[in-house]
């Protein structure tokens, strides 16, 4: 379609129709099922049979976008307007088969490969942290392999859980394995609590990650923690992948595998806003898991602030460009 009659997609007016009212999508932006004329869009990836621990984060989609009803266009830290900047659609969930990891990497990728290819930046709603080898092989097929900039109390890099390969703890080995990372380029950060052996964290170092504990990670000032991801990731196509486990379960405490001593809602978002002017490819949002939250939804409220972040991020890019 011609871009000077694409439509141009927002939320409704909220001084017009108020912000519980309508059709539950992200930030209340129109559902669409054509790529034209969108910028970014949120998309659903209801999956969590990938778990470890506790399930529940196959409605992580629905209580993320429940959420974000309030969310509003003005970004006053980063100083855009990100619902005018951007033209962002919500393009549903995402076909998966409930307890086959493999087939639904198979099925996301190939959900995924037409959106890139539109030129639209995902930002996907989870769901377990194993849906991200499947965005990672359409990244991949569009873009070439990627950087990754990930926080998450894991690495998500072991071999094998319960001798199960596709796992929500093995998508980033499976990534390498599969050709689809950059390691060289990518920073992982956040990651703390017990570990299986003394040599899990060296691990993913050994791959050729740059890792950061979560209290490496509290030592640096935000724009320290940017200037390492920028000098890393160079000019390679990067991704953004966020676990809600990163942040500590006080705060966060819907999610599968919780780790306490996490970060604070207000040092991840400083962490995500420094990395304002990096052209991330995309997005996501991992491991909400609702049916632990608190009466408040304060997990799901965080996670979709998150995930207007990443539009912030992805507004400014396309006014630099």
């Amino acid at each position: 379609m011609d871009e000077e009659f694409a439509p141009h997609y927002e939320p409704a007016d909220a001084l017009q129709a108020p912000r519980y009212t309508g059709i539950r999508t992200f930030a209340r932006c129109p559902y669409v099922s054509d790529l034209s004329g969108l910028d970014a869009a949120a998309i659903g990836i209801p999956f969590d049979t990938a778990t470890s621990n506790r399930p529940g984060a196959r409605f992580g989609p629905e209580a993320i976008r429940a959420a974000s009803i309030a969310l509003r266009s003005w970004n006053h830290e980063l100083g855009v307007d990100v619902f005018k900047s951007l033209s962002v659609g919500d393009l549903g969930d995402i076909g998966i088969t409930p307890g086959n990891a493999r087939k639904t990497a198979g099925q996301i990728a190939s959900a995924l490969v037409p959106v890139l290819e539109a030129g639209i930046s995902p930002v996907a709603l989870g769901g377990d942290h194993s849906m991200v080898l499947g965005e990672l092989r359409a990244y991949a097929e569009v873009h070439g392999p990627v950087a990754l900039v990930l926080l998450d109390a894991h690495a998500d890099v072991w071999d094998s859980y319960y001798g199960e390969r596709y796992f929500h703890g093995t998508p980033f080995r499976r990534a390498l394995e599969e050709g689809l990372l950059l390691p060289e380029s990518s920073v992982l950060a956040g990651m703390r609590g017990g570990l299986y052996s003394a040599n899990d964290l060296d691990e993913p170092r050994r791959m050729g990650f740059e890792v950061l504990t979560c209290n490496e990670l509290r030592t640096l000032r935000p724009q320290e923690y940017a200037n390492r991801v920028r000098e890393r990731v160079g000019s390679a196509p990067v991704f953004f992948s966020f676990d809600i486990d990163v942040i500590d379960p006080a705060f966060a405490p819907a999610t599968g595998t919780p780790e306490v001593a996490g970060l604070l809602p207000h040092e991840a978002l400083a962490f995500i806003r420094s990395l304002a002017g990096i052209p991330f490819v995309g997005f996501d949002i991992v491991e909400v898991a609702p049916i632990y939250d608190g009466p408040g939804q304060i997990t799901a409220l965080l996670a979709a602030n998150v995930a207007w972040e990443f539009l912030s991020l992805r507004a400014l890019a396309q006014q630099s460009r």
